[in-house]
């Protein structure tokens, strides 16, 4: 169990880690044109701070724990990171995009697996 959670967590630091930078540092207009990037050209400096928040959650799915620094931070993050799915779901949705709000819920399902295990039975404080 403990190694299937570490798993799931540096697969969606890897998600967050890609969206983050994407979303940090590629411009804006750019991202508008790409497939399924619509939603950011409507939502002005918001993608910028959703890219840093995305490097955090990368930092936070792994380096916590993986450094012992607050390993408390996983789970936490995860949660955090299930409200960001449900944000982007719902982005996704309006815009008809399907196919983004399936990958999302996938990413949602991930992040509730990581939550449960580390809240609960694989927990880093027993």
């Amino acid at each position: 169990m403990n190694l299937a959670l570490w798993i799931a967590a540096g697969l969606l630091a890897a998600v967050a880690l890609t969206g983050g930078v994407t979303k940090t540092f590629v411009p804006r207009e750019k991202l508008a044109a790409a497939h399924g990037g619509g939603w950011t050209g409507e939502v002005g400096t918001v993608v910028k701070t959703l890219g840093i928040l995305e490097l955090l959650a990368a930092a936070g799915l792994v380096l916590t724990a993986a450094l012992d620094i607050a390993p408390v931070l996983v789970p936490v993050t995860a949660v955090c990171w299930i409200l960001l799915m449900v944000g982007a779901m719902i982005t996704h949705g309006r815009r008809g995009e399907s196919a983004f709000v399936v990958l999302n819920l996938a990413y949602l399902a991930l992040a509730a697996f990581i939550a449960w295990g580390r809240f609960g039975p694989e927990s880093f404080t027993g």
